[in-house]
């Protein structure tokens, strides 16, 4: 498991390479308007996403896990707990197909536990061009691509 750490940045090749000095290593995924580093060392996910001029610096904050198993109990102790819940499965987002259960904390930042299921799939749409981030990020234009739980 790793934690992953979705930020919006005003310039995504700044950021890039502010990045890969930072952690000594290159991005796992470039795409137009977005870039992730699987990081081993510290386990970590870091997502980023074109938006200029975003109101907020973090998308959402996750949990990439490596087994459904993992998925399915994230999504039934957000339910014991009463929590806020958005399960999606087989859904292609960030250039990647994957299963995932969201949930909202006080204050309104995402959370979602995630397993990749294909992580260069044929058919993935774009989602993660700077207009499809703007609609991803917090706030009233928000939606579902990022995982908006009701609540």
């Amino acid at each position: 498991m790793r934690l992953q750490l979705a930020l919006n940045v005003e310039d995504l090749e700044a950021a890039v390479a502010f990045y890969s000095r930072m952690f000594g290593a290159a991005p796992h995924k470039r795409r137009p308007g977005y870039a992730n580093f699987a990081l081993e060392k510290p386990p970590l996910k870091l997502v980023l996403f074109e938006q200029p001029g975003a109101r907020q610096q973090l998308n959402h904050l996750g949990v990439e896990v490596f087994d459904e198993a993992a998925v399915a109990e994230a999504g039934a102790r957000l339910s014991a707990a009463g929590l806020p819940r958005r399960t999606e499965r087989d859904t292609t987002c960030c250039h990647a197909r994957a299963n995932k259960e969201w949930t909202r904390a006080p204050g309104g930042l995402r959370w979602e536990w995630y397993r990749i299921t294909d992580d260069a799939p044929a058919d993935a749409a774009p989602r993660a061009t700077a207009t499809d981030a703007a609609e991803c990020a917090p706030g009233p234009q928000a939606r579902d691509c990022c995982g908006s739980p009701s609540g």
